[in-house]
């Protein structure tokens, strides 16, 4: 059995009705556990829904549904857990792609293939800020991969891609996502021919 990681804790500042900084919220984040990839956890820490991002003292943006890409001009932070590949997962984890990827609202993202490299490769039209917290991880692309340790920080520009985790723990990865739009070049690039 794996050792949990932490529990993450989440501090809300705001102002009080003399416009005084308060602590609004101050809580530990219960995990959202995917059914189709077990032992995966996401910790939605906040989000926002425009840029520039409105400061405010609205209520918590994050009570909907769990999301993958970030809201159409926002953001979006989050913690991710990710256990080790298992050998059954590499060999038929891609049958479980659609499923998992409807559990996080964007079916769509997910690429694999038959010839894929991992069954988690997919595509987001966002820029994604990714430091490496704990554990040992693998970016995979198409081409290429890089092993992170903790420190490492990745920024996924809408590129195809997978985190694979080939040790015996668990990892944790923040990642801050950002709406983006592909350069039509890239766009062109994408399209199905």
């Amino acid at each position: 059995m794996q050792q949990a990681l932490p529990t993450v804790r989440r501090i809300v500042t705001g102002h009080d009705i003399e416009g005084k900084a308060i602590v609004v919220s101050d809580r530990g984040i219960l995990p959202r556990m995917l059914a189709a990839i077990p032992g995966t956890a996401f910790h939605e820490v906040w989000a926002t829904l425009a840029t520039p991002a409105p400061i405010d003292n609205s209520a918590d943006p994050l009570t909907g549904p769990l999301m993958l890409p970030p809201p159409k001009d926002g953001t979006r932070i989050r913690f991710v857990d990710i256990p080790p590949d298992t050998e059954e997962f590499l060999k038929h984890g891609a049958a479980q792609m659609k499923s998992a990827f409807s559990e996080i609202g964007s079916v769509e993202a997910s690429t694999v293939e038959a010839d894929s490299p991992h069954p988690l490769m997919h595509r987001t039209e966002s820029v994604d800020y990714g430091i490496l917290i704990e554990g040992e991880l693998v970016l995979i692309l198409d081409r290429e991969e890089v092993t992170l340790t903790p420190g490492s920080v990745v920024i996924q520009r809408g590129t195809n891609h997978a985190w694979a985790n080939r040790s015996d723990k668990m990892a944790r990865m923040l990642f801050i996502l950002i709406d983006g739009v592909f350069a039509p070049e890239i766009r062109e690039q994408l399209e199905p021919r």
